[in-house]
């Protein structure tokens, strides 16, 4: 089953002070880079959600998507562009991650797609230290109509709500040696990550 994979990068950063956080360096290289090391191997195709001008993101090589709702409407936004983009290129799923979490599992796709298999879900969401991704998910494109109704005339904008309305499934990830869903949200997150980066060239 093709999947293509999000990268959710339409964030305002504003405990970063602003700007494009994916595009700060961690260990010399933008964290958005070090997401699509992560995700290529994994998806069929990539492309980057964010507003704007898409130029700045011209060094990576990827489709830049906007957002077809307006107003800075959120990572379900973000989902919608993705599963318009994966439509359009007949795929069946998207795999949505954002572009400020640099450490994602190697077998993130993988064990998604198992778990929702056997649960006979719609939608399977990655865990880790006792708390949820939401916007690290694998989604299918069929419901792409469904989340476009809840965002335009519902006004919804809670990831969690809108997974909450159809089967899912929760699948959890160690966070030893470190946790793979660590996200760079403020400056002072800026130290943990480089120290991450390290343990994780090591591994």
């Amino acid at each position: 089953m093709t999947s293509i994979g999000v990268i959710l990068a339409g964030g305002l950063a504003r405990r970063m002070g602003g700007g494009d956080k994916p595009l700060v360096k961690i260990s010399g290289k933008p964290i958005l880079e070090h997401v699509i090391d992560r995700l290529k191997p994994q998806c069929a195709a990539l492309a980057i959600n964010a507003n704007g001008d898409p130029a700045r993101f011209a060094r990576f090589g990827l489709p830049v998507v906007a957002d077809s709702v307006e107003g800075f409407a959120g990572p379900l936004a973000g989902v919608l562009a993705g599963m318009d983009f994966a439509a359009a290129r007949g795929a069946a799923d998207v795999l949505s991650a954002p572009g400020d979490t640099p450490f994602l599992p190697a077998d993130l796709l993988s064990r998604l797609q198992a778990a929702r298999k056997r649960a006979g879900a719609s939608i399977a969401v990655a865990a880790s230290n006792a708390r949820t991704h939401h916007a690290v998910a694998l989604w299918p494109v069929a419901l792409r109509d469904e989340l476009r109704r809840a965002l335009m005339e519902e006004g919804e904008r809670r990831v969690s709500a809108f997974i909450a309305h159809f089967a899912n499934v929760i699948v959890e990830w160690p966070v030893e040696p470190y946790d793979p869903f660590f996200n760079v949200n403020r400056p002072e997150d800026m130290a943990s990550a480089v120290a991450i980066a390290k343990e994780a060239a090591r591994g």
